[in-house]
C-alpha cells in the first residue's frame, strides 16, 4: 500500500437494509403511494420499484433519517417519475383520458374527492369561528388572509413572539 493511500481515510460503510425491514413498511408505502396515485395497481408498482432499487443499490440508506422517512422520500420521487411517465404518453384524441386514468394524469380530483374537501373545509371554518377572538384573529389575518407576520403584528398591535404563541395555540385547538 503507498503512503497516500495510508493517508486517506476510508469511506463510511453505509448500513444495509434486510429484505423484512423494507417488508415492515410495505402497508404504509401502498397506502402512501395509492393516496397519490388513486390506482392501487400503479401504487403496488411504485413501492416496488423503491424496494428494486433499495436493494439494487441504486438507492442507498445513508442511515441519517427514519428508515420509513427515507423510503417514504424515495417513493415519492418514484410517484413523480411515475406521472412523469404518464404525462409524456397523453393520447391524441380524448376518449382515451376518461374516469379514472383521467384523474391521475390530470391529478384533478374527483367530485367524491372534492366533496369531501368541501366539508373538510366547513368543518375547519367552523372550528376557527369558535376559537377565542384573539387566536380567531391571528389565524384569520396570518392563514386565511395571507398577510406577512409584520402586517398582523401591527395590525394586532403584538409582538411578533405573541404572533407565534398564539398561531401555536390557535394551531393546537383546531387540531384538538
Amino acid at each position: 500500500m503507498t503512503a497516500l493511500a495510508a493517508a486517506l481515510p476510508l469511506p463510511a460503510a453505509r448500513p444495509t437494509v434486510a429484505w423484512s425491514d423494507l417488508a415492515a413498511h410495505r402497508g404504509y408505502l401502498v397506502r402512501f403511494a395509492r393516496r397519490r396515485l388513486h390506482d392501487m395497481a400503479l401504487a403496488e408498482d411504485a413501492v416496488h420499484d423503491v424496494f428494486e432499487a433499495v436493494l439494487s443499490g441504486r438507492a442507498a440508506f445513508g442511515g441519517r433519517a427514519a428508515l420509513r422517512s427515507w423510503l417514504t422520500a424515495v417513493l415519492k420521487h418514484k410517484i413523480v417519475d411515475q406521472l412523469r411517465r404518464q404525462k409524456g404518453h397523453e393520447p391524441l384524441d380524448g376518449d382515451e383520458t376518461t374516469g379514472e386514468a383521467a384523474a391521475v394524469a390530470t391529478l384533478e380530483p374527483g367530485p367524491e374527492e372534492i366533496a369531501e374537501q368541501r366539508e373538510r373545509l366547513a368543518r375547519t371554518l367552523e372550528r376557527i369561528e369558535a376559537l377565542p377572538h384573539n387566536l380567531r384573529e391571528v389565524i384569520r389575518l396570518r392563514v386565511l388572509d395571507e398577510q406577512p407576520t409584520d402586517v398582523v403584528c401591527a395590525r394586532l398591535g403584538i409582538s411578533e413572539d405573541n404572533l407565534f404563541v398564539r398561531m401555536h395555540r390557535a394551531r393546537r385547538q383546531l387540531a384538538s
